[in-house]
């Protein structure tokens, strides 16, 4: 690519592992998925730019993604999150573009960037996932690859199943990270005690981060719902209010928990004692996952 004219920044670079850690944090990552065209254009969503197959972890594959194209003023709000990390990473001052006028739009509707990170008010991401969950009155379907909560963000998917909202939960039947996955379900009979839909996606590794309140409102963007993503990557998602939009982020949905098998309070029940206690184990190392 440098070859060909491109310009490249590093960010966070580990170099190596061993004496990086007496420079700076190696736990910290930039985990944003940002494409920004014509300071007009921007695209959002989980895609990483990788062969679906991802060959260092094929057996999980195909990773299974969604991406949300959009026009207009919320672009420039993802400009500014890029400038952002491309000029702490580069020498490069790229300020002026976001002082070019922005055309008026014909039509459309509210959106909203949310960009957060370990160092600009990395509290953003999770209050903002559980103002959603609480605000929720009829339906809320939710599809995450990684589910490692606190108390906080497990509270409100339970009390949001308890006071009689639909909640629909999908995750990825195998996960690339089996302390995670444990984890996950070692929180699966609270979820179902309060009434809460779980299904897991059996048709590759579902890494779509998605979110659909009451037919209105879509949340998507680059942020898991565990610890990592709220309090130690840099995230962007963008967050919207369109009936249409919603309805088809919600078929999309729909294809998802189409192809996964629904996990029964009977099932959880019924699992060994040694593997409740293999997740329950795991999930007290939930803050560093």
């Amino acid at each position: 690519m440098a070859g060909s004219g491109v310009k490249l920044a590093r960010a966070l670079p580990i170099d190596h592992p061993l004496f990086r850690v007496f420079f700076g944090r190696i736990d910290l990552r930039n985990h944003r998925k940002i494409v920004v065209i014509d300071n007009w254009i921007t695209y959002c969503g989980s895609q990483n730019c990788a062969d679906p197959a991802f060959l260092p972890k094929a057996k999980y594959a195909p990773w299974v993604d969604a991406v949300m194209r959009f026009e207009g003023a919320v672009a420039r709000q993802n400009q500014f999150v890029f400038a952002s990390d491309w000029m702490t990473y580069s020498d490069e001052d790229i300020r002026d573009i976001l002082h070019q006028p922005i055309k008026a739009n014909a039509a459309g509707f509210p959106a909203q960037v949310i960009a957060s990170g370990p160092t600009v008010r990395h509290s953003a991401m999770p209050e903002m996932f559980e103002s959603l969950i609480y605000s929720a009155r009829h339906e809320l379907v939710i599809t995450t690859p990684y589910y490692v909560p606190d108390d906080a963000l497990q509270g409100a998917l339970c009390a949001a199943g308890n006071r009689g909202v639909a909640v629909t939960i999908v995750f990825p039947a195998r996960n690339d990270d089996f302390a995670v996955a444990a984890t996950s379900r070692s929180c699966y009979a609270d979820l179902l005690a309060a009434g809460v839909n779980i299904y897991e996606y059996a048709g590759g590794l579902l890494h779509t981060k998605s979110l659909t309140l009451d037919g209105q409102i879509t949340l998507i963007g680059s942020a898991n719902m565990d610890r990592r993503s709220f309090d130690l990557n840099y995230e962007n998602n963008i967050l919207l209010s369109d009936a249409a939009l919603t309805a088809e982020m919600r078929r999309r949905q729909d294809v998802y928990i189409a192809r996964s098998k629904p996990v029964t309070i009977a099932e959880v029940n019924a699992w060994k004692w040694w593997y409740r206690l293999r997740n329950n184990a795991l999930a007290m190392l939930g803050p560093v996952l």
